[in-house]
């Protein structure tokens, strides 16, 4: 029976780059807690990750119609930023509410660490299915 590395390792290896790149854009708004005009940023995940499950049914592919057409590059994610509605606004036009932010980091790391746990144990299961174990 073929295995099927993409069917074996389902969402979760997309959950797992969502969550990273989710990280560096709550980690941006956080540093940027006190710049004038900073509008805090962050993407719908949910709807993400639903797109991503859906585009794993369907391929695409594309033929370049002209020699010097540049060939295209496999991409996971398009990652729509969208700007977070601030509880608190401030003067200066920032829209960083730092306790928001801090939450969010903290809940977007809990959930990549359980990403990662998952998808680890599921390579180490395939292991040992290879190793005859």
């Amino acid at each position: 029976m073929p295995i099927s590395f993409e069917r074996a390792f389902s969402i979760h290896a997309d959950a797992l780059l969502l969550r990273g790149r989710r990280s560096s854009i709550l980690a941006s708004n956080i540093a940027n807690g006190d710049t004038p005009n900073y509008k805090a940023r962050d993407i719908d995940f949910s709807s993400l990750l639903k797109a991503a499950g859906q585009n794993r049914s369907t391929t695409m592919t594309m033929t370049g119609t002209h020699r010097d057409h540049i060939a295209a590059q496999p991409t996971t994610f398009t990652t729509q930023l969208k700007y977070r509605n601030p509880l608190h606004p401030s003067l200066d036009g920032n829209t960083v509410d730092m306790y928001v932010e801090q939450g969010k980091f903290s809940e977007n790391a809990l959930k990549y660490q359980t990403s990662f746990t998952f998808l680890n144990s599921k390579i180490q299961g395939l292991m040992k299915a290879l190793k005859g174990e």
